[in-house]
């Protein structure tokens, strides 16, 4: 009995330790959605939280008609209450929790709140809600025989051109493989194909694919896609078939520089050739001289002129003969007496040649 015992209590501990991990077993099998209630009618709210999903995820939930957690929504997001989502941040273990207002879909029910990741690895989840009060109509029915799946990654073809560069819609080519996994032949399938901005929902368009496709078979299809004039920056384009996304692919349109080097041009041209016409009207306007022509100069009244001297530099005297002896002026402010060359003057002049006496002789009598 002891060892009967012993057994039975060794399994109640396995049980214990293992009862967390098969819970987190069960959460890490995908994201989860639970309500706070199942039912409620337009104006009230209900509390949405969620477990299983990526965390620091940002996510969008939705009501949405025509959809069920076994099919999806149907219309995709235009059969949703967008201006009513909301959206919510994950914590660091994946969960969250938040009011959601609830709201009337555009389509009849079914309905679900849908929640689905808004950047980075896709994923979604959906939880019935009856909303109280709104039409319930059954599902279209489901496409039998042809199924239509992607074969290879999706690309997108083709380049900028100079235009684009100056604000030109952008464009390029959608070109994926599809093969028909059915039993029956598909004929001219509809693609919708979508480009979103960001965060934003994105706007689908219908795309006809001319052709048919039988049963085994496969196809190149190219479906052109083209963003609005001036577009930039991180786009996504979306390709659905049948209410269901196909694939995602990633589109970085470059920025328009041609439109800021035109408007930075006009800021400089026309201020310049502004300036020009007005200078021009002045000149042409303003009253001319009694002289006649009219000057671009700073003219000054004849008061504020400034009249300088005039200076005149003197001509140098001319020699009349080569062997003139230099004569010494008397300057104005020497007297006779104060003059230095004036020395050895005081008697009168005398000739000193060599052939007269230095002496004076006296005549003796005869």
């Amino acid at each position: 009995m002891n060892g009967k015992v012993r057994i039975t209590a060794l399994a109640a501990v396995l049980a214990l330790l293992l009862l967390p991990l098969a819970g987190t077993a069960t959460a890490a099998d995908g994201p989860t959605v639970r309500l706070s209630k199942s039912q409620a009618g337009t104006g009230g709210s209900i509390t949405v939280s969620g477990s299983g999903w990526r965390p620091h995820a940002l996510l969008m939930m939705l009501i949405c008609g025509q959809a069920t957690p076994a099919r999806g929504v149907v219309g995709g997001t235009n059969s949703c209450a967008n201006a009513e989502g909301r959206a919510v941040t994950t914590d660091a273990k994946g969960a969250f929790s938040k009011q959601l207002p609830v709201s009337e879909p555009p389509v009849p029910c079914p309905c679900v709140v849908h929640v689905a990741t808004v950047e980075g690895a896709k994923a979604q989840a959906d939880a019935v809600l009856q909303v109280a009060g709104h039409a319930v109509e059954p599902l279209p029915a489901e496409p039998t025989g042809g199924r239509l799946s992607i074969l290879t990654d999706t690309r997108l073809d083709g380049s900028s051109g100079l235009l684009t560069w100056f604000g030109a819609p952008p464009s390029r080519t959608l070109t994926f493989t599809v093969g028909n996994a059915g039993t029956s032949p598909i004929k001219n399938p509809v693609f919708q194909v979508g480009t979103s901005h960001g965060v934003f929902a994105p706007e689908w368009e219908d795309q006809e694919w001319r052709g048919t496709l039988a049963p085994g078979r496969k196809a190149e299809i190219k479906l052109p896609v083209e963003l609005s004039a001036g577009a930039h920056g991180d786009y996504t384009v979306s390709l659905k078939y049948g209410g269901k996304v196909l694939a995602e692919q990633p589109w970085g349109v470059g920025r328009p520089w041609g439109v800021t080097l035109f408007w930075v041009l006009v800021c400089l041209v026309v201020p310049a050739a502004l300036f020009r016409a007005g200078m021009a009207i002045v000149d042409r306007v303003r009253p001319r001289k009694a002289g006649g022509l009219r000057h671009r100069g700073l003219h000054l009244p004849e008061q504020l002129t400034l009249r300088l001297p005039k200076f005149t530099i003197p001509k140098p005297a001319t020699r009349t003969a080569p062997d003139a002896p230099a004569t010494n002026s008397t300057l104005p402010w020497f007297t006779p007496d104060s003059d230095p060359n004036a020395a050895g003057r005081l008697s009168a002049p005398h000739d000193d040649s060599p052939t007269s006496p230095t002496t004076p002789t006296r005549k003796g009598p005869p």
